[in-house]
């Protein structure tokens, strides 16, 4: 039985990329993603998908203003999202992509009510184009998104399997929290998650768990309530 009902996943597209050093999706690891994501919509969960850019573009130097190269890095989430709803139909997962800037020809455009209807029929929402705005991370995106659809928790799989005192590349006696508060992350300026996504969902009294994605079965654990991870509370 989960014990999560209503869900926002966050995945950063370099996990879209797996590592691989050739192109800009593994879609193989991808399927391995959608699997997991059945599980839970099978069981009842409804789900909300985030998805970043970064497998595509980090944004640029000097020779691009930051506003024109989010509005890039915005672009590149659809390419992602585009992807992940085909994986998903492709496992049997009713799916629908939605942005936050129209592209009517492309994906329908995010707004709310729709978004919750969707949800609400059994069918995962892929957010792209982050919150729409320049400046701001698709990690806060992922928050405001869960925010407003009513979700119980944030989930965010990332390349590191939780919340460390240090680098654990880099300091062997770095410690793994299991759980801890937002202001912790906040005040100590530990850079797991965005400093304006720590901050929105602390305000909001909203959970997050982050946990490592090397196991794409972390999310089907995750949404049950079992102890993997950090999870962040206010």
């Amino acid at each position: 039985m989960p014990k999560y009902k209503k869900v926002l996943l966050k995945l950063s597209g370099e996990a879209l990329l797996n590592g691989k050093k050739d192109g800009i999706i593994d879609f193989e690891f991808v399927d391995t993603l959608a699997k997991q994501i059945k599980r839970c919509v099978d069981d009842g969960v409804s789900m909300g998908i985030v998805i970043g850019g970064g497998n595509i573009w980090r944004g640029a130097g000097k020779e691009i203003n930051r506003t024109r190269a989010d509005h890039m890095g915005m672009l590149a989430t659809v390419i992602n999202s585009l992807a992940v709803q085909s994986v998903l139909e492709d496992n049997g997962v009713d799916a629908r992509t939605m942005t936050a800037l129209q592209m009517n020809q492309v994906a329908e455009p995010y707004i709310r009510n729709k978004a919750v209807t969707h949800m609400s029929k059994g069918r995962v929402v892929i957010i792209a184009c982050g919150s729409g705005n320049p400046y701001f991370s698709t990690d806060t995106a992922a928050v405001l998104r869960a925010a407003e659809l009513g979700a119980e928790v944030v989930l965010f799989a990332k390349n590191i399997d939780g919340v460390y005192s240090a680098d654990p590349k880099k300091d062997p006696n770095a410690v793994k929290y299991d759980e801890m508060k937002y202001d912790d992350i906040i005040h100590n300026d530990l850079a797991v998650i965005d400093s304006t996504a720590s901050t929105f969902g602390r305000d909001n009294k909203l959970p997050i768990l982050i946990f490592g994605l090397n196991d794409p079965e972390n999310i089907y654990r995750a949404v049950n309530g079992e102890t993997l991870g950090t999870i962040v509370h206010i």
